[in-house]
């Protein structure tokens, strides 16, 4: 049996670019680790969810993990809860939220990331006091600050169970079905939260939404008050006075574990909350990655090691890269190149040489595109390239969008890639 690397690189699929000669920002880069491994491996495309949807992370790692999202996912929200200790019982209102910055008219959204330099300690600060001083009418709350401007929400009604199927105050996002997916064009205002198309008449629906809506409003009048914001405003950067919430969930979801599944034990590094989620309830072990030392450099070479470290004791690890999506979604293409080759030249340059490959198998690929010219996620498939073991090559020239088109994969589903990978183990 033949180890497993299984290596998402969050947000790397992308489209043409024009002061890119029309290439991606992948096709741009100069990725030689990468495109060894494609020249010694099979290529094909992926379709993280389905054709046609345009995936958060949540649902494209479900399913990459070998599980139909349609079947076991109940929101984003419950995931992030859970991984960050929040107790979700069913009938709880759990939401994923993020800090963001109100313009002057109450209603319109200045940014939905207060700039990206929210600090930890301003977070943790505002988040004690949204704690201590917002009240709901019916209803108990806990909110945690997670990483950047990013948080968790659980609503915990007095009178009745709240059910999930609700829509988003956060515009950039809509739901469809259970899924949350991000939309390419939005109104920039905050939305107000409503029961979902045929629950119009749901009690809890209703009581869900309007709690939301009253957080939302007296968190808001809390933040615009708060010492950390009015600070923040003399050193002329972006107040975090407004949260958005999305994804919400109302019980969490009940995966069979991976080792019942394939009968295998896998380890994981993650970074996100949603992802930490997800390895815990799926049975995915998580192994300590060290702080980040804000020096990608240094980080990915750690992540190389502890890679090789790792991997002697388990049968597989699945290993989520953040660094090209954040870039994109600010839409800078020359940024997320960069970044790419950055994860080329010392995480792939560090691993790949210490690899026995006859005795592995390594997949990279990722959870979706984000397309720099929407600053969004897109439905376009995303790259991806089996290697080691007995694997034969297919003709791949590098890795990249366009060429993995023609790679003798073909087109798959994100479900359909782990039990390749196990196959191709044995």
């Amino acid at each position: 049996m033949k180890k497993i690397l299984y290596i998402v690189l969050d947000g790397l699929g992308d489209l043409p670019i024009e002061e890119l000669n029309s290439k991606t920002p992948l096709e741009a880069a100069i990725t030689p680790n990468l495109d060894c491994l494609a020249q010694k491996g099979k290529t094909g495309i992926v379709y993280p969810v389905a054709e046609g949807i345009a995936p958060e992370s949540d649902i494209a790692v479900i399913s990459l993990l070998g599980y139909d999202a349609h079947k076991y996912y109940t929101g984003r929200g419950p995931l992030e809860c859970f991984a960050e200790g929040l107790s979700v019982e069913d009938g709880n209102l759990a939401l994923r939220v993020n800090f963001a910055t109100l313009d002057t008219d109450g209603r319109t959204i200045k940014d939905r990331r207060v700039g990206r330099n929210l600090t930890t300690e301003e977070a943790t600060n505002l988040a004690k006091e949204i704690n201590s001083k917002v009240c709901l009418s019916s209803a108990t709350f806990e909110f945690k600050n997670t990483i950047g401007h990013r948080g968790v929400l659980v609503i915990r009604g007095m009178r009745s169970k709240l059910s999930g199927w609700i829509t988003n105050t956060d515009p950039a996002y809509e739901r469809k079905g259970v899924f949350g997916v991000a939309k390419e064009k939005f109104e920039n205002l905050v939305a107000e939260s409503n029961p979902l198309p045929g629950y119009e008449d749901s009690p809890e629906a209703k009581e869900a939404a309007s709690l939301l809506n009253e957080f939302t409003y007296k968190s808001h009048k809390v933040l615009e008050e708060s010492l950390v914001n009015k600070k923040r405003i003399s050193e002329n950067k972006l107040p975090a006075n407004i949260i958005l919430a999305r994804d919400a969930g109302d019980h969490l979801p009940k995966f069979p574990k991976i080792s019942s599944l394939y009968n295998l034990r896998f380890g994981s590094f993650v970074q996100m909350p949603v992802e930490k989620g997800i390895a815990l309830l799926t049975g995915i072990e998580i192994i300590t990655v060290p702080e980040p030392t804000g020096h990608l450099d240094i980080d990915y070479a750690i992540w190389a090691k502890l890679a090789l470290e790792s991997i002697k004791n388990y049968d597989g690890l699945y290993i989520h890269i953040k660094g090209p999506d954040e870039p994109a979604h600010d839409g800078d293409f020359l940024k997320k190149k960069e970044i790419i080759e950055t994860i080329d030249k010392f995480f792939f340059a560090n691993l790949l040489p210490s690899l026995k490959m006859r005795e592995i198998i390594i997949a990279v690929t990722s959870d979706h595109s984000t397309a720099c010219k929407v600053k969004a996620h897109t439905a376009d498939p995303v790259p991806l390239v089996i290697s080691g073991g007995d694997i034969k090559p297919n003709g791949s020239i590098n890795f990249s969008e366009k060429a993995a088109r023609i790679g003798s994969l073909g087109e798959l589903r994100g479900q359909q890639i782990l039990p390749l990978l196990v196959r191709f183990s044995q």
